[in-house]
């Protein structure tokens, strides 16, 4: 129904037979809940589920936020600002006419943008276990979990649902886990947890080495653990230390020995064993003479006593 005040200007009436109106809102803006009238001389009043808000000009609502938005003599508007969500509900904008009372109501729906509110700490589990990883947010509408599994390769793991569970977890499946909540009020709230995937020594890589008397010559020996393996060097059954013209240098996943002045007794055959609390593993490598036999057919792999592996991983784990 359109109405005209002095001066000429339309103004849009309430149409009070029609049914609840929605006004949606974010969280923290301002709600002006429109509400025009036909006669100025109108008794008028906002109410809500908890009561009188206003009657007339006379405020009987507390809230510093709520005010009335009159920008001409037929408004009767309620303004609300930094909406939150216990302002959601129904309003009524009740107007008693000479002839009948009449009333319209607005229901104001609050959009709350996503926030995660509880996310799993940094984990670090063995191979083969059973990992569940939770992320929980709040917002309105309910927001959408999504979950990533970040890797160098850009190869993503994706999961929805609060909770992401992985059975058996490998060693591949471990790094960081994104978790994004997301709604249709705001950019996502995004998250991280770091999953570390402890497992034993896998031995990745081992050189043998053609070695010339009198020069200096070195064996090399690569794991793969976590955690990072330590490692040991045997001659035969003897196990082998820094001294005598020998030096073991050892790294995160990677060791050495270096023979400084190769000699005859130097020659033969060498085992690298790489141990940590999971596990112990080990390769053979061999120093041979220039154009010697075992030179042609590359590295020998022996087999170690079980004993010996025993006994390192023991002295690896004591710090022996």
């Amino acid at each position: 129904m359109i109405s005209w005040l002095a001066g000429g200007l339309p103004v849009r009436s309430v149409d009070f037979n029609r049914g609840t109106d929605n006004i949606t809102v974010r969280q923290g803006d301002t709600a002006i809940l429109r509400c025009v009238v036909e006669d100025k001389n109108s008794k008028v009043a906002w109410l809500n589920r908890s009561g009188i808000i206003f009657a007339g000009h006379d405020k009987w609502s507390l809230d510093p936020r709520v005010e009335l938005e009159k920008r001409h003599s037929l408004e009767y508007s309620l303004r609300i600002q930094k909406v939150d969500v216990y302002d959601e509900g129904s309003y009524t904008c009740s107007v008693q006419t000479q002839h009948e009372p009449k009333t319209s109501q607005v229901y104001l729906i609050v959009q709350v943008p996503p926030k995660i509110s509880n996310i799993s700490s940094d984990v670090t589990v063995n191979e083969g276990s059973n990992v569940t990883l939770v992320c929980m947010a709040n917002g309105r509408p309910e927001p959408v979990i999504t979950w990533r599994h970040l890797t160098p390769t850009g190869r993503e793991f994706e999961g929805e649902e609060e909770y992401l569970e992985i059975l058996g977890i490998t060693r591949e499946q471990s790094g960081k886990y994104e978790c994004k909540a997301a709604n249709e009020v705001s950019s996502a709230d995004v998250k991280q947890v770091k999953v570390t995937v402890n497992y034993p020594p896998t031995i990745t890589e081992s050189k043998s080495n053609e070695a010339t008397t009198g020069r200096q010559a070195s064996l090399k020996c690569e794991a793969s653990a976590v955690p990072a393996p330590d490692f040991e060097w045997y001659r035969d059954d003897t196990r082998i230390t820094s001294a005598n013209g020998l030096e073991i240098k050892s790294t995160e996943g990677q060791s050495s020995l270096t023979v400084a002045n190769v000699t005859e007794e130097h020659y033969g055959n060498y085992t690298c064993v790489a141990a940590n609390n999971l596990g112990v593993t080990n390769a053979s490598l061999v120093l041979f003479r220039p154009g010697s036999v075992r030179g042609i057919n590359g590295s020998i792999s022996l087999a170690v006593p079980l004993w010996l592996l025993a006994a390192s991983l023991l002295c690896l784990l004591s710090k022996c």
